[in-house]
């Protein structure tokens, strides 16, 4: 057919069988992906379901999409790499390249769809702005995690709770509602502001009237060009359902002169804003069972939902929507028509509870009075001694593609490269054993992975990076250089769940090296990691800082933060002084970070790279378990 393309490789994507209720299998993740495949009409993959416990009453009829070819499995029987991820994963044929986690996942099935039928452009449409729907990590994401993690498992437990009287309403749902009803930013909301003011003056409508205006469940059907929305308008023009909105070309002189501060706010249409995005097809299924039990045992609950419901009313006009979902076994609900005002709606959201960072009366600020007090306490900026300083790979002997001058970057930029490398391989390689697993964590273009590989083929050496093309590019260069002990897996570090014995990070940014350094704990494996941003250090669903004991009973989280802030101030064009209390702040950081490490049964040592000159954030925090 023309404009098909055929895949070259032979991808197999493996999702999870719990059981199946009301016609859905679960858990969500494997809904939600089935979803997905039956919107795309993708059928380029091979699908294993993979059991999760013993079951012998399967019927995949009308919960799966109609020709996928779907195979029941065990977890056994996943290929290697596969089982050391949670799933859903997709993995290519040969079996050393894997992505794995729902949002990583799904993203590459609208990739592979779009690329296999390039005239499906709404497909690639959900991948939103910039294509950076869900592309963020949920570690550093709230909107990722919502969606990816905490809104899907919300679910299955209150699932799981309905059949008491009284479930609990999850807190996720009430954070959702809350989104919902957040004004609406787009990259040219401007424009659409002024037009939107336009229109209520037209139909006689102020911005003050237009606050307290009754909010009602709206679908296509019911609105006629004169009434629905600009974002109504806006959104389904895009998904073809309507005409493009008219526009002139210039706008009457008290609509261009208006402040900005007294436009309208654009209102949700979907869950990101305005347009249909890969956010609505993972929210979908989720509240599609919320809703399904909230009307069978808590209708009087629907009336706190009405955002919420009435975006489920609206995605249903969405065009192939009705079709993919009653593939998967999901037949949408009629909901009563939802009236409240903005006022009710308000009260009851601001019944979420929110966290307000405490003022903090003794807090000081700058680095210095922080620094000293840290002094006072007996802690101070202390290095371990680098244990081998003057070595150093011989790089003109090894193959071309195991430098980082094969990468894109200037020859000064690959000679600091090396050098941050001589770092990380002397203390990896003076470590590992043979049969030893070393992962590179935020592995990027490979660099430290693949110099590991080579200098060490008795050891498997596993590359976890989130970025796609990062991690593409370095197994073009494996594959040039026939390394076969090496695996490559695009996720999340969260969503690698293999053993290991050595983990190895270079620059990891913020508190993604505080995530490597737990991952590595909870293995009890040692861990080699050179931090970077510290300016992006903050508090998270898993951290608080400062992380030790002994910081903790001497500083606050904002004293903390002040360190994190001034240990970015180590470039080179900075004035010395300057430079010079940042590397103190940066390790006071990575002090905090190794006291904590050692309080869980760790040796570590902070160690200044060498030549100092090789990185502005040039500090390795080494640790072993004792």
């Amino acid at each position: 057919m023309k404009g098909i393309k055929k895949s070259l490789t032979e991808e197999y994507l493996y999702l999870d069988f719990s059981h199946q209720m009301e016609g859905c299998i679960f858990p969500l993740h494997t809904s939600v992906t089935l979803f997905l495949l039956s919107y795309c009409d993708c059928k380029i993959f091979k699908v294993g379901l993979v059991l999760t416990k013993e079951s012998t009453d399967i019927s995949l009829k009308n919960v799966v999409p109609q020709d996928v070819e779907i195979q029941i499995i065990s977890k056994q029987e996943l290929p290697a790499i596969v089982q050391n991820c949670c799933l859903p994963a997709v993995v290519e044929k040969p079996d050393n390249f894997c992505r794995a986690g729902l949002a990583v996942v799904l993203r590459h099935i609208i990739q592979k769809s779009y690329e296999a039928d390039p005239s499906k452009k709404e497909i690639l449409e959900l991948l939103g702005f910039k294509k950076t729907c869900l592309k963020a990590c949920a570690e550093v994401s709230q909107w990722t995690r919502l969606c990816e993690l905490t809104i899907p498992l919300a679910i299955e437990n209150f699932l799981k709770e309905s059949s008491d009287q009284h479930p609990t309403i999850p807190a996720e749902i009430l954070q959702l509602e809350r989104k919902l009803s957040e004004p609406v930013r787009v990259h040219n909301d401007d424009k659409l502001r002024r037009q939107k003011l336009k229109q209520q003056k037209a139909a006689g409508v102020g911005p003050a009237h237009a606050k307290s205006k009754v909010l009602r469940q709206e679908t296509s059907e019911e609105l006629d060009s004169s009434s629905k929305s600009l974002e109504l308008q806006v959104a389904f023009s895009k998904l073809a359902v309507y005409e493009e909105p008219a526009t002139t070309n210039r706008e009457p002189s008290h609509i261009r002169k208006a402040k900005v501060s007294d436009l309208p706010p654009l209102e949700h249409v979907f869950a990101e804003g305005l347009y249909f995005t890969l956010a609505d097809i993972v929210l979908l299924p989720c509240i599609h069972h919320f809703l399904a039990i909230i009307c069978k045992k808590l209708s009087e609950k629907l009336i706190e939902f009405p955002l919420l419901a009435a975006w489920y009313q609206r995605i249903q006009e969405v065009p192939r929507v009705k079709t993919a979902a009653s593939q998967c076994g999901i037949q949408f609900l009629h909901l009563p028509e939802l009236l409240t005002t903005l006022k009710e709606q308000d009260a009851n959201l601001s019944e979420v509870p929110g966290v307000e960072e405490q003022n903090d009366a003794s807090f000081l600020g700058g680095p210095r009075p922080t620094m000293t007090k840290l002094m006072e306490k007996g802690i101070e900026v202390m290095f371990s001694p680098h244990p081998c300083p003057t070595w150093t790979l011989d790089w003109n002997s090894l193959p071309a593609a195991v430098s980082p001058k094969e990468g894109k970057m200037s020859s000064d930029r690959a000679l600091r490269k090396q050098q941050q490398l001589n770092n990380l391989v002397y203390v990896v390689t003076s470590q590992a054993k043979p049969g030893d697993r070393i992962v590179d964590f935020c592995s990027g273009g490979g660099h430290v992975g693949i110099v590991l590989a080579h200098m060490l083929p008795s050891c498997q050496v596993t590359l976890i990076e989130n970025k796609e093309l990062s991690l593409i590019r370095a197994k073009k260069r494996s594959d040039e250089l026939g390394l076969s002990n090496i695996w490559f897996i695009q996720a999340n570090m969260e969503y690698f769940t293999g053993m290991f014995n050595i983990g190895v990070a270079l620059h990891a940014c913020g508190v993604a090296t505080d995530m490597v350094i737990e991952h590595c704990i909870k293995t009890r494996a040692a861990f080699v990691t050179c931090p970077c941003c510290y300016g992006f250090i903050q508090n998270t669903s898993k951290f608080n800082f400062p992380k030790s004991e002994q910081f903790k009973k001497t500083l606050s989280y904002k004293e903390h933060m002040i360190l994190c802030r001034f240990a970015d101030q180590t470039a080179v064009q900075l004035p010395a002084q300057r430079r010079l209390i940042g590397k103190q702040c940066m390790c006071l950081v990575d002090l905090d970070r190794a006291r904590a490490a050692e309080e869980r049964g760790y040796s570590v040592q902070v160690i200044s790279m060498e030549p100092e000159s090789c990185s502005p954030k040039n500090n390795m925090i080494v640790g072993v378990p004792i």
